[in-house]
Parts: C-alpha cells; structure tokens; sequence
C-alpha cells in the first residue's frame, strides 16, 4: 500500500521555501509573524522542530511521549554564526525531507505518541500535521514580512480532510483551514479563538484494530477506492461503501464525528481489512446510538464481527449519556442476527421486516 502523506510534506515544504525565499534579506527578527506572539524567526524555527519531532515519533515509534531531542539552529554551541534566513529555510527543507521519508518507510499499521486528542496518530497523520505546521506557519511569517502567500488547494484540503473532520467544507479548502485555526473569516460562521486539531480515534480487541475512518478514506471507500487499505478478498463490502458514503454526507454537512463514525476492521496477523462497523449518527438524546456492520465474504465465520461488536458496544457505553447500543437487523439474516445474540444484544421488537436489538449499559 502506498504511503499518503510523503508527497504532500516535500511539496508543503517546496511552496514554503519558494514563498520565503523572497524575503530572506529582511528582519526576520524584528517582524512577529501574523497574529502570533513569536517573531518570523522564532516561527521558521518552530515548524522546522515540529518537522523533526514528528520524524521522531514515527521513526522511533514513540509510545509514551515525545522523544527526547531538540534542534539548535544557530550553531552558536560550536562558536560559528547563527544561522541566517537563508540557512533556516535549509533546516526545513531537510526537515522536511526527514518527515517524508519516516512517512514512506514506516509501514501502515504503526502508530506513535501524540497528545491530542487519543494519544496516537499514524504516518498519514504525523504527515497531515507537519503539512499543516508548514502551511500555516508560512502563512504568519509571510503576514510578518508582508508578502502574499497561497498554498495549492490540495495540500489545504488534505490536511482537513485528515485532522480536522469536524470542520464543514467551505467555499475554499485554504480559506476554510485558516478559519478554523482563527486566522480569517468565513461568511456566516463565527469567528475561531479556539481551535484544535484531531486524528483518527483507535480500539483494540483480542485479534482486530478498529481504526476510525477519517473523511479522506471514507470519500475513496464511497467512490470504490481502498481507502487505503488491502482487503480480504480485494475489495470492500457494499455495506462498507454505503456507510462510506454516509460519513461523507455528514461530513459535507459538518456532523461528522470521528468517534460515532465508522471503524474499519484491521485483522492484526496480516494488517489486512476484513469488514467495517460504525454508528449511524451520534447518540440521541434519549442516549441511544445505532450501530451497523458488515464483513468481506472471504472473513465470514471467524467471529470477527462479534468480536468487534462486543468492543465497539462496550466503548460507546462508557461514554457519558449513553445508556443504550441498537441493531436493526433483516429479518432472513439468521447469521447477523447471531452475531448480535452472542455479542449479548436482546432482541425487543420485529417491524416490517426486521429486528431490532439493543444493549443496555
């Protein structure tokens, strides 16, 4: 599988230098960067840090918390010159290309510490934020020096699309990313002061990795793509690409939320995908949350629904207000209606059709 993310740091990184170059012989000292309390070179020197530092976690395969090394950049220890503009732009592209290539050599399934908000992100989103530090920061310090910058659209909605999936589409993906992190408007939509980004939320069961779905892999896995994922049997179920497409929907529409989302079925042994399983919206306000699921026909019989049910139920009912998991079930569906049985589901009613389940915390 093709690691997503390399490309978009080296081209981030590209527009970056290509952007600031220009501006090299000012004060970068004596300018503050946009709306931030640090100074154009205080920032250059920021996101060349971060780019390291997310190098580090994924190469390192952090676990617990950041590893423990830092960049100087001004060479001063040594007794030669600080580093000038020039030399500080060179610090991100190398950086950068470290970044890149943590991304392209760590394999899919590795994830590594980053706080916030579940304490982990894998190599497509330690890439989707070092594109995002590069864009935005860029950003400030071409505010500070008084040039115009623009990011190709691509790069911005790759970053939204990744980290930030609770944010609903506006008219630009780049104007949309700088509203959501307060540093521009959009029409109708209140201005951000606060604002925080989020990877792809992760539950383990005895054979599985259940791994959230981001709006990126549920657009490809809605228009019969992978989403980034080898299957069982070489494809994704059809249920898959329905619900798929619903995650889109709500995306689109600004409910998307990452953990009442769909969860691909990773199976551990092989890091292959074996089936989907997902709530259809947020909890409502009786507490109650409807989940769904299917498996490839090659997975079928190795209770790896069940065992996902048991674990996705067992989480939603931890959460606060929710009392309540329900399974609605076609009624010639004998084997999901065993599923749900040994998951411990009760079956309270039949309709038109079909069956409806629930679990009670």
């Amino acid at each position: 599988m093709r690691a997503v993310g390399a490309e978009q740091v080296e081209e981030a990184v590209a527009h970056c230098v290509a952007a600031l170059g220009s501006v090299t012989d000012r004060d970068w000292t004596g300018a503050r960067a946009g709306r931030l309390e640090w100074n154009c070179r205080e920032t250059a020197a920021h996101v060349a840090s971060d780019l390291i530092a997310y190098a580090g976690q994924i190469a390192g395969r952090a676990q617990e918390a950041y590893v423990p090394f830092e960049i100087t950049l001004d060479g001063s220890e040594d007794g030669l010159d600080p580093a000038d503009n020039e030399g500080l732009l060179q610090v991100i592209s190398t950086t950068g290309a470290l970044l890149a290539a943590a991304v392209r050599t760590t394999p899919r399934a590795v994830r590594a510490f980053h706080p916030y908000p579940f304490r982990h992100a894998n190599r497509e989103g330690f890439a989707a934020m070092g594109v995002a530090e590069v864009l935005l920061h860029t950003h400030d310090i071409a505010e500070g020096t008084g040039i115009s910058y623009e990011p190709p659209a691509e790069l911005a909605s790759f970053v939204l699309t990744r980290i930030f999936p609770r944010v609903r589409p506006g008219p630009t993906p780049w104007g949309t990313l700088l509203w959501a992190t307060g540093r521009g408007d959009l029409p109708g939509r209140e201005p951000v002061t606060r604002w925080h980004w989020s990877n792809n939320p992760v539950l383990r069961s005895e054979r599985l990795t259940l791994e959230g779905v981001t709006p990126a892999t549920a657009a490809d896995l809605s228009l019969a793509g992978d989403g980034g994922y080898e299957w069982v049997g070489g494809a994704a179920a059809d249920g898959t690409r329905e619900g798929a497409g619903m995650m889109v929907k709500q995306y689109e529409e600004g409910v998307f939320h990452p953990e009442w989302g769909m969860y691909v079925l990773v199976r551990r042994e092989d890091d292959r995908a074996v089936g989907a399983m997902g709530f259809h919206t947020v909890p409502d306000a009786d507490g109650r949350v409807e989940i769904g699921y299917d498996l490839v026909a090659g997975a079928r019989g190795h209770g790896y629904a069940t065992e996902a049910l048991r674990t996705l139920s067992a989480r939603a009912l931890e959460q606060d207000g929710v009392r309540t998991v329900a399974a609605v079930v076609d009624h010639e569906n004998v084997p999901s209606q065993k599923v749900v049985a040994r998951a411990g589901f009760t079956r309270i009613a039949e309709d038109a059709g079909q069956i409806t389940y629930e679990l009670r915390g």
